[in-house]
């Protein structure tokens, strides 16, 4: 029944697609796969990259661009980048089949073979702002600057309910998140073997909210034994429940002004995809309900709904949902209390980078991941900081480029 299921989807899917001279369908365990040319960044393109585009990129970080500028390496490749779409299912609604969306960058090196990272995206407001659209996603062309240019394959999933998805945002959800991920790395090892490229040593990669989706994937994948080399994080928020009870309970002003969105779409997304009806209506305050849809959404932008919520999650929520912080027990805390990402003993060798001034993932949270593994006796994860000033997206500019440094190192063994 399932195969029958599975090929009924894929006829489907294939159906509804017009396909061009730059595009072509191949079948991986019975799931449609479609990938199609968009674009090529020149060496210029990545020189702009990690220049012009760093400065608005780190417009008032507590880290100026200045101190990154010369630290990437030097492009050796122009790179070629593709629109995957893939099959995928919702694990959370009884493995319901679904189609999303990624990028894959390829070197236009003439090697034959070349190494893969797997890069997970941080929260994002839009649902374009993300790898498959390159160019609103600047997090993203780091990488393709930094790694791509120099010969790794980089791939980047959007994750269910971003790109061309249209299903609600999956935000937070475990399971989702990891099939969404697995099935992107899969749909490029086929895509890759039509292009003639033998697929490499597979590579991690993820910041902020990609650091936990990192985390939840690596587990995933040494779960269902599909080798990676290494892997890293940054700023990751590897407990979702402590995490989210720091933000409700403890107020610091330097905060990031934007986790009243992570906040309010992280509520809608758990109320939409652990089938919790009218959740996110008993917890938001009524002024505030009808914005925090619309924005969860993707009918307004963040500007839109900062003009009417509050500045703070305290002032976002009702009373009574704040105080469940306290015994944490109710289906909303029990979910992100099943969420954490660090708790297993980890064969892979793992670097988590923090930044020492970040206002959304605190230091303890970061390195949560190296501490719990060195109780268990093992040496192959350890944390790493970006520096006393490094905020969030410094944190992340830091890793691009010192994470190169240490995966590279792995290739020459």
């Amino acid at each position: 029944m399932k195969k029958t299921k599975s090929l009924l989807f894929a006829l489907l899917f294939l159906s509804t697609i017009s396909w061009s001279q730059d595009v072509r369908p191949s079948i991986l365990n019975g799931a449609a796969v479609q990938y199609q040319y968009l674009k090529t960044y020149n060496l210029n393109k990545m020189d702009s990259i990690c220049s012009i585009e760093l400065d608005e990129f780190l417009g008032g970080s507590t880290m100026p661009s200045s101190q990154f500028k010369g630290k990437f390496d030097q492009p050796k490749y122009a790179v070629k980048l593709y629109k995957v779409t893939y099959r995928t299912h919702v694990p959370e609604w009884g493995e319901l089949p679904v189609y999303a969306t990624g990028l894959m960058a390829v070197p236009v090196s003439n090697k034959d073979s070349m190494p893969i990272i797997s890069y997970q995206h941080g929260t994002v407001f839009s649902k374009t702002a993300v790898p498959s659209y390159p160019e609103e996603c600047m997090e993203y062309k780091l990488m393709v600057a930094q790694y791509a240019s120099q010969g790794y394959i980089v791939i980047g999933a959007d994750y269910i309910g971003l790109g061309n998805s249209d299903l609600p945002n999956s935000y937070l959800v475990k399971e989702s998140t990891e099939q969404a991920c697995v099935d992107m790395i899969l749909a490029s090892k086929d895509i890759l073997n039509t292009l003639k490229i033998k697929s490499g040593p597979l590579f991690l990669y993820g910041w902020s909210q990609g650091g936990w989706n990192t985390m939840t994937l690596l587990r995933k994948l040494e779960e269902i034994q599909i080798p990676v080399l290494a892997a890293a994080t940054a700023s990751a928020p590897v407990d979702p429940a402590v995490t989210v009870n720091r933000w409700f309970n403890n107020y610091q002003p330097t905060d990031a002004v934007w986790l009243t969105g992570c906040a309010s779409n992280l509520i809608f997304s758990f109320e939409r995809y652990y089938k919790m009806p009218g959740f996110a209506r008993a917890v938001i305050r009524p002024q505030y309900y009808q914005t925090a849809k619309d924005f969860a959404d993707f009918k307004i932008d963040w500007s839109t709904y900062t003009k009417s919520v509050p500045g703070t999650i305290q002032e976002l929520f009702n009373e009574e949902f704040l105080k469940s912080c306290d015994i944490a027990n109710s289906p909303f805390w029990k979910i992100l209390e099943n969420s954490q990402a660090y708790r297993w003993h980890c064969k892979t060798p793992l670097i988590n980078y923090y930044g020492e001034a970040d206002e959304v993932v605190p230091v303890f949270i970061a390195t949560l991941p190296a501490s719990f593994q060195t109780l268990l006796g093992s040496k192959a994860t350890k944390s790493q900081s970006a520096g006393l000033k490094a905020d969030h997206r410094a944190t992340h500019v830091y890793a691009v480029i010192n994470g190169k440094l240490w995966f590279d190192s792995f290739l020459k063994k």
